[in-house]
């Protein structure tokens, strides 16, 4: 299990993505992850929030508050066990 949490300067970004009126869908979600998880190292990231983020990083156009929520919510996706 992943024990990281978002920080409160990640969860303000977070914050401002959500309510920002020009956000796409991607860094809306990526961005409510990362908020869910703040502080609370026991939620991770589900597949479907960590595909959202990684096309919030990889898009040319997203803020760079939005690229931090991203970037958290990556960090805190579970680890994947070995063979």
């Amino acid at each position: 299990m992943n024990k990281k949490t978002t920080s409160k300067g990640v969860s303000k970004s977070a914050s401002q993505t959500l309510t920002s009126k020009s956000t796409g869908k991607s860094s809306k979600s990526a961005s409510g992850s990362a908020l869910s998880q703040t502080g609370t190292p026991k939620r991770q990231t589900s597949p479907k929030a960590a595909s959202a983020a990684s096309k919030t990083l990889s898009d040319g156009r997203t803020s760079k508050a939005s690229k931090s929520a991203a970037g958290s919510t990556l960090a805190q996706t579970p680890k994947k066990k070995g063979k």
